[in-house]
């Protein structure tokens, strides 16, 4: 199987690709200024995508654990298996040293300008309003995540029935044509059994019949043949 057509490495580009973009967005919130909408709206979209593509990572590791238990049977060889477990790490390494920038950067605004006990308390307010904001983010992305999961599930579900379904009627007529065959086989044999017969019989008369005796009998043949072609085509 080449890398082209080798799910890892086409989930890998996908994976990269996120990667790529969340770094190009980290460099972009790094020159943010800080305490304006877009940097707020900056941290938010890093924390949602890295918590995706750690997902992610986590999922190919699963398979590749999956591969590592019998290697030959997915054509591939520890050599292989340690090159997808070094990147898999890399790419872990990359997601968590944005995220644990990011969220420096979120708590030093959350905590560190204030300087008195009422904007003390107005932080704690919008780090909690924050946190929840966070989680409530975290959990629609967790339940549109589940929900797609299931439509892919439930539309492979129908995929398999649909093509069981074609199976069983190709078997079926599978063994209605072997069928008819066997009794077309069958029909020939006996055909061909009786004509034998027949050729014999036809043979044993012309050895005992006299020459006058087989012109008669061929008179009689081509008339009688004549009668059955009238019979059959002409009425």
């Amino acid at each position: 199987m080449t890398p082209a057509q080798d799910p890892f490495y086409i989930v890998k580009d996908e994976i990269q690709d996120s990667i790529d973009k969340v770094q190009d967005t980290f460099h972009q919130w790094q020159q943010t200024p800080e305490n304006t909408g877009e940097y707020v709206h900056l941290t938010k979209e890093l924390l949602t995508s890295c918590e995706s593509i750690q997902w992610q990572v986590d999922e190919l590791e699963k398979a590749i654990s999956v591969a590592e238990r019998d290697p030959a049977y997915y054509g591939l060889n520890e050599a292989e298996i340690g090159r997808r477990r070094s990147w898999t790490s890399l790419a872990r390494n990359q997601v968590f040293s944005v995220r644990r920038n990011v969220e420096a950067g979120r708590q030093k605004i959350l905590f560190g300008n204030s300087t008195n006990p009422s904007e003390s308390i107005r932080s704690k307010k919008h780090i909690s309003q924050d946190n929840d904001e966070f989680i409530a983010s975290e959990s629609d992305q967790q339940m549109l995540l589940i929900k797609r999961q299931d439509e892919e599930l439930d539309a492979l579900s129908a995929s398999v029935q649909r093509i069981g379904g074609v199976g069983l009627t190709i078997h079926d007529e599978l063994a209605g044509q072997e069928k008819l065959l066997g009794e077309l086989s069958l029909d020939m044999e006996t055909t061909s059994n009786r004509l034998d017969f027949v050729q014999k019989r036809v043979a044993m008369v012309m050895k005992k019949a006299s020459w006058k005796g087989q012109i008669m009998m061929i008179a009689f043949l081509v008339i009688l043949f004549i009668i059955l072609f009238v019979l059959v085509f002409l009425t």
